[in-house]
C-alpha cells in the first residue's frame, strides 16, 4: 500500500482501544485500515498488565452475585467526583459486558476472571471480586507471519524474556522455588519451556498479559482482513468543507493519502512522551523533577496535537493528568537503561518508603497511582520527586527488590552499577544513599513497635482487601507489615512514572471530538487515552484503563457504523 488510496475508516493507533475500534466496524461490515508509527503493533496494551475493569461481566457475576449496578454507579460517582459524567458513565456500565461478549463471540479475544479487588473497596460502592478480567494467555504463533511485529513485553518485568499472569499467581512459584518442591518442579517447566521458545523463535512465545490482549486483538483483526500498517505515522487530518476526510502519512515509501468515506479514529496512546505537553501537566515536572514512562516512546501525543490543529478541545484539566506508577531506573550499561514499575516490591512485609529526610509519608501497599500522587503531594516545594524503598537481608532475599530477583541470584553487579545502595548499619545506608540518617533511623525504630505485632500504626498496611492481595499471605497476622530486623540494608531509589495519560481530547459520549464551542468536529473521533478519560483523573481498581477504552472503542466502532448506515 505505497500509493494513494481508499477506506471507509482510518483507526490510527493499534492498541486495544484502536483495535476494538477497528475490529467493530469491520465486523459491521466497512473496511477499515489501522496506522501505527512504530514498526511493531500493540502499543501501551503490549506492554501493560492486560486488565479490564469492566463491572457485572458473566465472569464478575459468577464471583460476586452481590454486585449491581446500583452499587458501580455509587463507586463511579464516589470516584469520579468532580468530573462524573452521568451519561459516559451509563455507556460504560451499559456497554461493558455486551463488549465483553462480543469479543469472545465473535474475535480471538478470550478472557479470564482475576480474584482482584477494587483499589479503593472500602469506597461506596466499592467490591472486593468480580469487576477486572484478564486477557488469556495466547501462543503468538497465531499470529503466522506477522509474529515479529507484535511489540515484545517490557524487558525489566521479565525474567530473560519470561512473562508472568498480572494476577500474580504463577509468581508465587518463583518466589517459593527454593522451598518448596511443587513450586522447585513448576519453575524448572517453565524455564523449561521458555528456553526452548528461545532457541525456537527467539522470543517467548507464549504470553500474557498485555501482550496476550495486544496478540489475540491483532489476530483478530488480521484474521477479519484489517491492514495493519506499521512504520506509517500520520502526520495530518485532511479537513475537506469542515470534516475528516482522510489522514496524509508518512512512512519508508514516502508520503502518501489515505481517504476515509466514513471518519478517522484518533488512538495514539496519550501524551506520557509530549514533552511539552507534561511540562504543564505534570507537577513533579513543572517543578523540575525527573519523570520516566515505561510506555512507548513513540506515544508523543500525536493524536492531540493533531486534534488541536483542526480546532479540537485537549486541555488539562484533572487534578491528575496520568495514572502514575513509581518506577526506578535499570542501567543496562555502555549509557543504556530500562524502567522498572514497582508493581509488587511494595505490598510485601519489611519493605517501607521514605522521603529523603527518612520519614514514610502513605502506605506503601496502596495502588502504584495512589502511592505516586501521595509522592507528588509530599515533595511539594522541592525540586526532586522521589522516595527510597528500605529493606533488610532477610527481605530482599525472600522477595527482591524491584529489578533485584530473590535469592539465590545475586545482587553484587546491582549494588556495583548504583541501582541498589548497601549498608551495614541503617546510617550507614542513609550516607551512601543521601538520606537523612536520624530520620531514617527513627522512622524505622517507631515502625517495628507496631510492626512485630502486624500493626501499621501511622498509616495502616494491610487494613484493606486490596492491600492484602499482592501481598505474603504467609506473613501473619497481616501479610503487608513485618519488621525491619538486622543489617546489612538496602535502598533502592524509586522516582514517578507514568502507565499512560488521563487528560485528553474532549469528546462526546460516543467519541466525536468537540471544538471548544461543544459541536462535533464531523467525522473526527478519539478513543483510548486520546480520548479524556471516564475515570476524571482517578484510578480505582485494576483495568481501568483497558476496561473503559475497549468499552468505548466498541461504542464508537458501532456508532460510526450506524451512521455509515452498516448491517446490524
Amino acid at each position: 500500500m505505497s500509493q494513494d488510496f481508499d477506506c471507509d475508516l482510518i483507526v490510527i493507533g493499534s492498541g486495544a482501544a484502536g483495535l476494538a475500534t477497528a475490529i467493530t466496524a469491520r465486523k459491521r461490515g466497512l473496511d477499515v485500515v489501522v496506522l501505527e508509527k512504530e514498526p511493531v503493533f500493540g502499543g501501551t496494551t503490549a506492554l501493560s498488565g492486560g486488565v479490564l475493569w469492566i463491572p457485572m461481566t458473566s465472569y464478575g457475576r459468577q464471583q460476586n452475585p452481590a454486585d449491581n449496578r446500583d452499587n458501580v454507579l455509587k463507586f463511579m460517582i464516589d470516584q469520579t467526583g468532580a468530573f462524573y459524567d452521568a451519561a459516559a458513565v451509563d455507556a460504560f456500565i451499559d456497554n461493558g459486558p455486551k463488549m465483553v461478549e462480543f469479543f469472545e463471540r465473535e474475535t480471538a479475544m478470550k478472557f479470564v476472571p482475576t480474584l482482584y479487588p477494587d483499589y479503593h473497596p472500602d469506597a461506596p460502592g466499592g467490591v472486593d471480586v468480580g469487576r477486572s478480567i484478564l486477557a488469556a494467555p495466547y501462543d503468538i504463533r497465531g499470529l503466522g507471519k506477522d509474529m515479529p511485529r507484535l511489540k515484545p513485553p517490557l524487558k525489566t518485568i521479565t525474567f530473560i524474556g519470561m512473562m508472568f499472569n498480572s494476577s500474580n499467581a504463577d509468581l508465587k512459584h518463583f518466589f517459593l522455588a527454593t522451598k518448596s518442591l511443587t513450586s522447585f518442579i513448576y519453575v524448572a517447566k517453565r524455564l523449561v519451556t521458555h528456553l526452548k521458545e528461545l532457541a525456537l523463535y527467539r522470543r517467548g512465545i507464549n504470553v500474557t498479559s498485555g501482550n496476550a490482549l495486544a496478540a489475540r486483538l491483532a489476530k483478530s483483526a488480521l484474521d477479519l482482513g484489517i491492514p495493519i500498517l506499521t512504520n506509517s505515522p500520520a502526520k495530518e487530518i485532511v479537513m475537506i468543507n469542515g470534516s475528516a476526510t482522510g489522514v496524509r502519512v508518512g512512512g519508508e515509501g514516502g508520503e502518501r493519502r489515505i481517504t476515509a468515506r466514513h471518519g478517522v479514529v484518533l488512538a495514539c496512546g496519550g501524551f506520557p512522551h509530549d514533552v511539552q505537553r507534561i511540562a504543564k501537566a505534570y507537577p513533579h515536572v513543572a517543578r523540575g523533577g525527573e519523570h520516566l514512562s515505561p510506555t512507548p516512546l513513540g506515544n508523543t501525543g500525536d493524536g492531540l496535537a493533531m486534534a488541536e490543529t483542526v480546532g479540537a478541545a485537549a486541555d488539562i484539566r484533572f487534578k491528575d493528568s496520568a495514572a502514575w506508577m513509581p518506577v526506578s531506573r535499570v542501567p543496562y550499561g555502555n549509557g543504556e537503561f530500562g524502567v522498572f514499575p514497582h508493581l509488587l516490591d511494595r505490598y510485601k512485609p519489611g519493605i517501607i518508603g521514605v522521603l529523603r529526610n527518612g520519614k514514610r509519608f502513605t502506605n506503601e501497599s496502596n495502588s502504584y497511582h495512589d502511592v505516586g500522587a501521595a509522592l507528588i503531594r509530599a515533595c511539594e516545594g522541592h525540586k526532586e520527586t522521589a522516595m527510597w524503598l528500605i529493606c533488610d537481608k532477610a527481605t530482599v532475599a525472600k522477595y527482591g527488590l524491584g529489578y533485584a530477583k530473590p535469592a539465590p541470584m545475586p545482587l553484587g553487579g546491582l549494588i556495583r552499577n548504583g541501582y541498589l545502595v548497601k549498608g551495614n548499619t541503617l546510617a550507614e545506608l542513609a550516607q551512601n544513599a543521601g538520606i537523612d540518617a536520624t530520620g531514617l533511623e527513627q522512622t524505622v525504630r517507631e515502625y517495628n513497635v507496631g510492626a512485630t505485632r502486624g500493626q501499621d500504626t501511622q498509616f495502616g498496611r494491610g487494613t484493606t482487601s486490596f492491600n492484602r492481595y499482592l501481598a505474603d499471605p504467609e506473613n501473619k497476622p497481616n501479610p503487608c507489615v513485618a519488621p525491619i530486623g538486622k543489617g546489612p540494608y538496602y535502598a533502592l531509589k524509586v522516582v514517578m512514572g507514568d502507565l499512560g495519560t488521563f487528560d485528553g481530547i474532549k469528546t462526546s459520549v460516543v467519541g466525536e471530538v468537540l471544538k471548544r464551542d461543544g459541536t462535533a468536529i464531523e467525522g473526527l473521533y478519539a478513543v483510548g487515552n486520546d480520548r479524556a478519560s471516564v475515570m476524571g483523573g482517578n484510578y480505582p481498581g485494576a483495568g481501568i484503563t483497558h476496561g473503559p477504552n475497549m468499552t468505548f472503542g466498541f461504542v464508537t466502532g458501532n456508532h460510526i457504523a450506524d451512521k455509515a448506515g452498516a448491517k446490524a
